[in-house]
């Protein structure tokens, strides 16, 4: 069981019967009464988030996320199967699962597959990924990086804002975080 001391960012609590992780969180020691945390937590199972306040002795079970490194290997017609490393198990993972982090997915990459409780509820992504321009309009002789920028669509179908200097085939690496350009490979 955890307490109300326990709970920071990245937490995954069982509360009311759902699995949920801590989004966000905010200690209150108001002047009058009791101090509390209100935290926004999102849940697993549904991708829904609420807003929910603890005091003091409320109490919510403490569960043991555990990331495993995989390779993504395909997408089916509703599944991304990413494969385990160390036993070659295969996970099957529904793409409402894997969210807008699809665009950043290349067959043949490492990625971590997030478990809680056995049950697999998404990936975590490298901060930088590095994929290729498939199609973009062609450079300018001149062009710098100190330029403007121009759309490029990625291999995965995303598109990003690139220098004008970036032609088609160029390898490119992307800010998860962001969905930014990095840097030209």
């Amino acid at each position: 069981m955890g307490s109300v001391s326990d709970l920071r960012k990245g937490l995954i609590i069982g509360f009311d019967k759902s699995i949920y992780e801590v989004v966000d969180f905010l200690h209150v020691n108001p002047g009058k009464g009791q101090a509390f945390v209100r935290t926004t937590l999102k849940n697993l199972e549904t991708g829904s988030t609420i807003k929910q306040t603890f005091k003091k002795g409320d109490n919510f079970e403490l569960l043991k996320l555990e990331e495993r490194e995989t390779q993504y290997l395909y997408k089916d017609d509703i599944n991304y199967i990413f494969m385990d490393m160390e036993n070659f198990e295969q996970y099957a993972i529904e793409e409402s699962k894997i969210g807008s982090t699809k665009a950043y997915l290349r067959e043949g990459m490492e990625y971590k597959v997030r478990i809680t409780e056995g049950r697999v509820f998404g990936i975590s992504l490298p901060n930088f990924v590095t994929l290729t321009v498939t199609s973009t309009e062609p450079g300018v002789k001149g062009n710098t990086a100190q330029g403007g920028t121009k759309p490029a669509v990625l291999e995965t179908g995303t598109t990003v804002k690139v220098p004008l200097f970036i032609d088609e085939g160029d390898e490119v690496v992307i800010d998860t975080r962001t969905g930014d350009y990095s840097e030209r490979k």
